[in-house]
This record gives structure tokens, C-alpha cells and sequence, in this order.
């Protein structure tokens, strides 16, 4: 018996794993630009940074993260060609977020047993998404693990680096008491939250595959809506008004507070007015499921914020209105103050950083 059938009798096919290159090969192909050096296929993603010799002091910014239990719906409705966006969404836009240029980015695929449609449906949406952002997708992984995974279980994760000059970072440091916070919107749950998404459908026994009049559609299909990218709209945003922004947040794990207060200066606070905005239908619909007020899920769900920047107020209306001109509904939800005040209620830094405060007040718009 050759060491290839014993192998494949122990569950990994590396016939199969070839397939699903093949089958990704021309998407990630496409996202090579003349600096991708080396082609598809090797042991390593060669990439000609050359270009930095023009930068005066050049910093790398890099990211990595997953997609988390979104997958196991992708999985539960075998839909697979959106959750490589949200991989790219999650890594790639926390670059942006330090005013960096995205440059490369690499995935990993870890599943229980390779299908080859199915990893080229998933390979192909990170490679759309990277070619939506500018990002070279030089490198990736599969791999099988049956007996840790079931054969239709899988997980992704990425990783990806970008450059910004060491002068032009954004972050708390530019931040000044009466700046505008404009909020830029999402496009959905993005990616987080979803182990609460989950839990509240088995609560009410609702399958993936059931239709719900109140969210709209099939319940699996509503919550794979793709995260929003935010990359190339603020790219655009700091070439268009140098010197406006001055720090910038995504949206992700821990909410609306806790994201903003990571790029406020110690000392600042914020308060999000919840009238400036109507969270959509699907946070809505999923609150009254859970038999819980919308405010409970702040520090879970984006609630229609994926993005913040704490903006120069005199150019305020021009970030509004170059952000609606990208397509993505931009408004003011706040300013961000300085002095002594009573910070009861307030988030207060976040991820171990010594940041400001933000408290959400008011009620959200009907």
C-alpha cells in the first residue's frame, strides 16, 4: 500500500487539496500587481517593497485576524463565497485604521476535509475583497484535520501588512477637545456578535434555512451579509483633506464604546448621541427575538456604526459628504470634549490601552 492511500485512508487528500489550488488559482492571481514577485504557488509570498526607499521613515503595519463563528452559518446553509470578505474586512481594515496603506495580505483555511469548490468559493471572495482594497493576496494555507474537525467544519484566519509614513499615523495623539466623531455606517452584523446571533435563534428554535418575514429573507442568507470595506473610502478620505482625520476606529469586537475610547486621548471623553441614527432592521429584529432592549447589545453588535473618525469639525461636513459620494452614509454623533467631569457610565479605554471615555445617551431614532 503506498504511503499516498494510507494517508488519504487517515482522511487527508492531498489530490483534492491540489484541485482547490488550481481552482483559486486565477483569482489570486488577479490581485498580483507588477510588485508580486515569484508567481503562485510557493513556499513563500514574495513581495517588492523597492517603493519605500521614497518614504522618509517608513513604518510596517500589520494585522491578523479571523471571522469567527460567522462560519458555522456559512456552513449551515453551505454558502461560502461571502466569508472571505469579512476575512479580509476584519484584517484589512484595522490597517487602514493607522492611516497605512495596505500591501499584502496571506490566509489559512483549516477544515475537516477538503472540498475543493468550497475552498475556491471561499479563497475567491478573500481575493475579490483584496483586489476591492488594493491588497496583494501573496500567500495561503489548507489544511486538513479530520478527527479535530468534522468534514464539514471549517475556520479561516488572515494576516496582512501595510505601510504608512512615519509622520502621517494617525491616532489619539492628533485628537483635540471639540473635534467632530462621524460615524460611517455598516452594512450589518459585519462580524461579531454572532455566538449571540446564534444562541438567540436556538432560544426561539429558528433554523438557518427558515424564512423570516421580519428580517427579510432566509435567516442564514440575511446574516451572511457581507462585513462593509472600509479601505479604499478612507484611503480616499486622507488623500482628499489632508490633515482632517485624525484618528480612526473599526468597529469590531467590544462595540461602539470600547472601539472608540482605543483611539481617544486619556482625558477625553464622548458622548454617542443614539438619536443621530436608526440601527437597521436586523439588530431590531434580533433585540425583540432576544426580548432584550437594543441597548443591551452595544458593547456586542455595531448596531449600524462599522467605522469612526474623530475628524478636524471644520472639515466635518466635507468627511460627511465625501463619504456619501463612496456610497457608504456617514453623519455626527458627537465631539469629543477634555476637562475633569463624572465618567460614571463611561467605557473607558479598551484592549489595555490608557484611552478616553464614550458613553452612549439619548434613544435611537425611530
Amino acid at each position: 500500500m503506498s504511503s499516498s492511500a494510507t494517508y488519504r485512508e487517515a482522511g487527508v487528500d492531498t489530490a483534492a487539496g491540489d484541485l482547490a489550488v488550481e481552482l483559486m488559482k486565477s483569482a489570486v492571481s488577479a490581485t498580483h500587481g507588477p510588485q508580486v514577485q515569484g508567481g503562485f504557488g510557493g513556499f513563500a509570498g514574495l513581495f517588492d517593497v523597492s517603493y519605500l526607499t521614497k518614504f522618509r521613515t517608513p513604518l510596517l503595519a500589520t494585522s491578523t485576524d479571523g471571522v469567527g463563528t460567522k462560519v458555522a452559518i456559512a456552513q449551515a446553509i453551505d454558502k461560502h463565497d461571502t466569508i472571505g470578505q469579512d476575512l479580509v474586512g476584519m484584517v484589512v481594515d484595522d490597517i487602514v485604521v493607522v492611516g497605512a496603506k495596505p500591501l499584502f495580505m496571506t490566509d489559512y483555511i483549516a477544515c475537516g476535509k477538503v472540498f475543493p469548490e468550497r475552498i475556491a468559493d471561499i479563497v475567491r471572495g478573500i481575493a475579490e475583497a483584496c483586489s476591492a482594497t488594493g491588497t496583494a493576496l501573496v500567500g495561503g494555507e489548507t489544511a486538513e484535520h479530520p478527527g479535530l474537525l468534522a468534514e464539514d467544519e471549517y475556520d479561516v484566519a488572515g494576516a496582512a501588512t501595510g505601510a504608512v509614513e512615519a509622520d502621517a499615523v494617525l491616532g489619539a495623539h492628533l485628537v483635540h477637545d471639540g473635534d467632530a466623531v462621524i460615524a460611517l455606517a455598516s452594512s450589518g452584523l459585519h462580524s461579531n456578535g454572532y455566538s449571540l446571533v446564534r444562541h438567540i435563534l436556538a432560544t426561539q428554535k429558528i433554523g438557518f434555512t427558515d424564512t423570516s418575514v421580519d428580517l427579510g429573507g432566509v435567516v442564514g442568507e440575511v446574516l451572511l451579509e457581507p462585513t462593509r470595506l472600509y479601505t479604499k473610502p478612507v484611503l480616499q478620505l486622507i488623500d482628499a483633506v489632508p490633515g482632517a482625520l485624525h484618528s480612526l476606529s473599526h468597529v469590531t469586537g467590544g462595540g461602539i464604546a470600547a472601539n472608540l475610547a482605543r483611539v481617544l486621548p486619556a482625558g477625553s471623553w464622548v458622548e454617542v448621541d443614539r438619536s443621530t441614527w436608526s440601527p437597521s432592521p436586523v439588530f431590531r429584529v434580533l433585540s425583540d427575538m432576544a426580548g432584550s432592549p437594543l441597548e443591551t447589545s452595544e458593547g456586542t453588535w455595531n448596531l449600524g456604526i462599522g467605522f469612526f473618525a474623530v475628524v478636524d469639525p471644520a472639515q466635518a461636513a466635507s468627511v460627511i459628504s465625501l463619504c456619501e459620494s463612496a456610497g457608504v452614509a456617514a453623519w455626527q454623533i458627537g465631539e469629543v470634549r477634555r476637562g475633569t467631569r463624572d465618567l460614571t457610565g463611561f467605557e473607558q479605554g479598551a484592549k489595555g490601552v490608557d484611552g478616553g471615555a464614550v458613553r452612549l445617551v439619548g434613544t435611537y431614532a425611530s
